[in-house]
């Protein structure tokens, strides 16, 4: 029998070749089932062979030190786990099948108002090269609703800017085409003019946001900048996520399509997008609240 470790491994790489799932995703099912098999481990059981009972013991184990979405994600990451041992014929029953997911309310996700990234955008000094840099990631960010780690891994030859539009790969490597609007496009013209060969002095680096280092930004030096830049502007908790909610959120309060919505933002499953109705939904029912004289 092998390990837990080793069957997680197998599994994750099942996940890739299937599924063609990013790191940052394999990396979170990793964190889970090693979590799970931890706690496991402690009641005398293994990951690979727990029966039903035990895995429910494993979950009470985090019982209200775990908001509801969490377990929710480690319920959702043993059932797919543990249907590859069922199909791959390690296993000839799912333990996890009649798991019970813990109830969610709907959880709106955190956006920005339109003057909020108005200022978000006018935070960075553009009379600096790193400054220049920034604000065009910025608007490039809030312009086409980019993933963090698809705003960092863009290359040059991902853009066109005669047409306006980058080329990105997405979850499950699914390439789309994204406009980047005029502003956006200015501001990224101009960086890439007058910013990215000083950063770089002369050295060759495909990556379109580059670093005093001369190389590509990473997604963590994103959610840095970002959350700085936010700070001096008095924004809490503003991430890369949160400038694409706001991208969908303020395209559905101008009247956008849900389908729309959904091809720029790469979301496989129009369900996903549905989340931005609800969003506009309460941010009228504050406007009305705010300024309507019953509301």
């Amino acid at each position: 029998m092998s390990s837990d470790k080793d069957s997680i491994d197998a599994f994750l790489d099942q996940l890739w070749l299937a599924d063609g799932l990013s790191n940052n995703t394999l990396a979170a099912y990793r964190r889970d089932l090693s979590k799970l098999a931890a706690r496991l481990a402690e009641l005398g059981a293994s990951l690979e062979r727990a029966g039903r009972d035990e895995l429910e013991q494993a979950m009470l184990i985090g019982t209200g030190s775990e908001k509801p979405a969490t377990r929710a994600r480690l319920t959702s990451a043993l059932r797919r786990y543990y249907q590859y041992l069922l199909q791959s014929g390690q296993r000839q029953d799912d333990p996890s099948a009649n798991l019970a997911s813990p109830k969610q309310g709907q959880r709106l996700p955190k956006s920005l108002s339109e003057v909020d990234v108005e200022a978000l955008l006018a935070a960075p000094d553009v009379a600096t090269p790193l400054g220049l840099r920034d604000r065009a990631m910025l608007e490039v960010l809030y312009a086409s609703g980019l993933r963090v780690s698809e705003l960092v891994g863009l290359t040059l030859n991902q853009l066109n800017l005669l047409d306006g539009v980058v080329k990105t790969m997405g979850k499950g490597s699914k390439e789309r085409l994204v406009p980047l609007g005029e502003i956006a496009q200015d501001w990224l013209l101009r960086y890439l003019k007058e910013a990215r060969p000083l950063l770089l002095a002369g050295h060759p680096c495909d990556a379109v946001f580059v670093t005093q280092r001369k190389a590509g930004m990473t997604r963590q030096m994103a959610w840095h900048l970002i959350s700085q830049y936010a700070g001096r502007q008095g924004l809490s908790k503003v991430s890369p996520h949160v400038l694409r909610h706001a991208f969908a959120t303020h395209l559905v309060n101008h009247g956008a399509d849900l389908r729309v919505v959904q091809l720029l933002l790469g979301h496989a499953d129009i369900s996903t997008t549905q989340i931005y109705t609800h969003v506009a939904r309460e941010r009228l029912k504050q406007l009305h609240a705010r300024h309507h004289p019953r509301g």
